[in-house]
């Protein structure tokens, strides 16, 4: 479900829609329903400060702190499901990661709403790269001029890499779908450097 469109900048992306094999991505899925540590944040909004629309755990190296909508993570040690992945996506997108966001979708009810990571510790131009694990969900990219959309439908074991000017450019969310059963889980790794003080 990959849209092409006239003369709109491309969004930055490589795509690997098989990149694990059903069995890899249902090991590691079950795995890391029971290694992570999951919590449910919460985050302010126009209507008063709500429960975060998904589960989430932030693991990295010491000192890899993250810090975005409000909420300040620090990590937790990389799990042997977590660490493994993330061998494999290093050396997929010659790029080095110190740490991992995780979200957990329970069901289609949970959701990511259009956001854009530039959060000052990720850099002008990040790589970040998402796994995916479990049923299936629809990943939308939208320009942030034109508003056109690209759109990719992430399956079990997919990886999905944003590059370059991509987070400048573009926004990104996982949209609800009402009656959706079954978990996702999503890894998207990431390097994080500390962030200037405030002057």
């Amino acid at each position: 479900m990959d849209d092409m469109f006239g003369n709109v900048p491309r969004a930055e992306v490589d795509w690997y829609p098989h990149w694990l094999s059903p069995d890899e991505a249902a090991v590691a899925l079950s795995a890391l329903v029971d290694e992570v540590l999951w919590k449910q944040d919460l985050i302010r909004t126009p209507g008063g400060i709500k429960p975060l629309p998904r589960l989430t755990a932030w693991q990295g190296d010491p000192g890899a702190v993250y810090i975005y909508s409000g909420i300040r993570n620090e990590p937790h040690a990389w799990t042997p499901t977590v660490h493994a992945v993330k061998s494999l996506a290093e050396t997929t997108c010659a790029a080095h990661f110190n740490s991992v966001l995780l979200n957990r979708y329970r069901s289609g009810e949970d959701s990511m709403g259009w956001h854009a990571d530039r959060e000052p510790e990720l850099g002008p131009q990040p790589v970040i790269a998402s796994v995916s694990l479990g049923v299936a969900r629809r990943f939308d990219l939208r320009h942030n001029q034109t508003g056109q959309l690209r759109a990719f439908e992430l399956t079990s074991g997919s990886l999905l890499v944003m590059r370059g000017s991509t987070q400048q450019e573009w926004r990104h969310r996982i949209a609800k779908v009402p009656g959706l059963r079954g978990e996702r889980i999503n890894l998207t790794f990431r390097f994080v450097t500390a962030r200037e003080p405030a002057g």
